[in-house]
């Protein structure tokens, strides 16, 4: 069975509730409750967590340093251009473990800003601007390996 973290960084909770137009009316519990069915059907472990604090994320990632031959699926948010911290974090998880890069929105036809991305080069694949269904392409991109 493999074992899949699904990490997702700040206001991803406020998912349904903040910019709709760009991010859906899905609502982030039915997301999870989503992902697990999905998880559950392709034989799949998963393990959710959800951090608007960057140095919550890093000690999460830090605490699954040792779960070699896991996945990540990771959406870091506005972290995603910002935070050299999560970037070595994840340059250090990448070494044992394979990291998938999801965005709900197309970050590269967003924003000056957001066009830039500390964390792209730790990646396996990006999926962006997919919406939800990015999750579970990464999902089904881990069941095809």
């Amino acid at each position: 069975m493999k074992k899949i973290y699904i990490i997702n960084g700040p206001n991803l909770n406020f998912l349904g509730i903040r910019e709709l137009e760009k991010y859906g009316e899905t609502d982030y519990t039915t997301l999870l409750k989503l992902l697990d069915n999905k998880a559950k059907a392709l034989d799949m472990e998963i393990e959710h967590f959800q951090s608007n604090v960057e140095g919550e994320l890093v000690n999460f990632i830090q605490s699954i340093h040792d779960s070699l031959d896991s996945w990540v699926v990771i959406n870091p948010g506005a972290f995603t251009h910002t935070s050299i911290a999560l970037r070595d974090a994840l340059n250090t998880l990448s070494a044992q473990n394979k990291i998938i890069e999801v965005h709900i929105s197309n970050i590269e036809e967003r924003e000056n800003y957001r066009k830039f991305n500390l964390i792209k080069e730790f990646c396996e694949i990006s999926i962006i601007g997919e919406g939800i269904e990015g999750y579970f392409q990464a999902l089904d991109y881990i069941n095809d390996k």
